[in-house]
Order: C-alpha cells, then sequence, then structure tokens
C-alpha cells in the first residue's frame, strides 16, 4: 500500500544491538505509521554510542531504543538525551524482554516517555506511538 507525497513524515531513531531485533522493529513502525496515516522514515543506530552521534546530526521525532545493550545502556542513553536542552523534549520509548513493574519505573525514571515489552502486538505499538506522540513531549 502506497501513501500520498503529502502524508505526514515520521522520523524515527532505532537503537538496539542486534540487526534482527532493529528490523524487527522497524518495519513494526512502519507498519504502524501506515496504519496511523503516516510515512515512518527509520534511521538504526546499532549501539547508544551511535545514537548520540546521530542525534545532532539530523531531526528525529521519536527515539526507539533497547533497554538492554552493551556498554551503555538504553536508560543511560535515555539521561543523556534527557540532559541535552535541545533534545530533552524528544520523545523516547524504552524497549525490552522485561515485563515488570520495576523495570517500567526503572526506564520512566531515567525519562522514557513509554515502554515497550518484547514481543509486542502491532494494536500495542500503534497505542504507544499515538500516546507517546500526542503527549505533551511529542507536539513540541
Amino acid at each position: 500500500m502506497s501513501l500520498p507525497a503529502d502524508t505526514p513524515v515520521l522520523r524515527v531513531l532505532v537503537v538496539d544491538d542486534s540487526p534482527a531485533a532493529r528490523l524487527l522493529i522497524s518495519d513494526a513502525v512502519i507498519s504502524s505509521g501506515r496504519r496511523q496515516g503516516r510515512r515512518a522514515v527509520i534511521t538504526e543506530a546499532s549501539d547508544a554510542f551511535e545514537a548520540l552521534r546521530l542525534l545532532p546530526r539530523q531531526p528525529f521525532d521519536l527515539v526507539l531504543t533497547d533497554v538492554n545493550m552493551p556498554s551503555l545502556s538504553g536508560l543511560e542513553l535515555i539521561r543523556l538525551i534527557r540532559a541535552r536542552p535541545e533534545q530533552r523534549m524528544l520523545p523516547v520509548v524504552a524497549i525490552s524482554t522485561e515485563r515488570e513493574a520495576e523495570d517500567i519505573l526503572l526506564a520512566r525514571t531515567a525519562g522514557a516517555d513509554g515502554y515497550l515489552a518484547k514481543p509486542f502486538e502491532a494494536e500495542t505499538l500503534d497505542r504507544l506511538l499515538t500516546e507517546v506522540l500526542e503527549s505533551d513531549r511529542g507536539k513540541a
């Protein structure tokens, strides 16, 4: 299904150390965007350091980051994003296989706007993206 040329664009940075996970998440976001009448343009980063290099170079509407990554975790990445004045309003969603309330709280405390537990259903992703992008931070 092709979208009209004037379809709103959603620029998303997907951060995960697993190439397979990045592909699955990217495909899911593209599909979710289509269902919501948006064209998702995905940029992938293989770790938090690459994400930190990419963030100032191009505008993003949303960051989806895995929590459990080597060297610098997704939670540390979120804290660093929140510490940058020019990025503190950027919506960020933490993604993890962990489903405990404590894990969700840790992500929220780090500054995540949302939390997505893997594996996830399409409807869950749709709902979360809508909530995050329509929040005060997503509208900034």
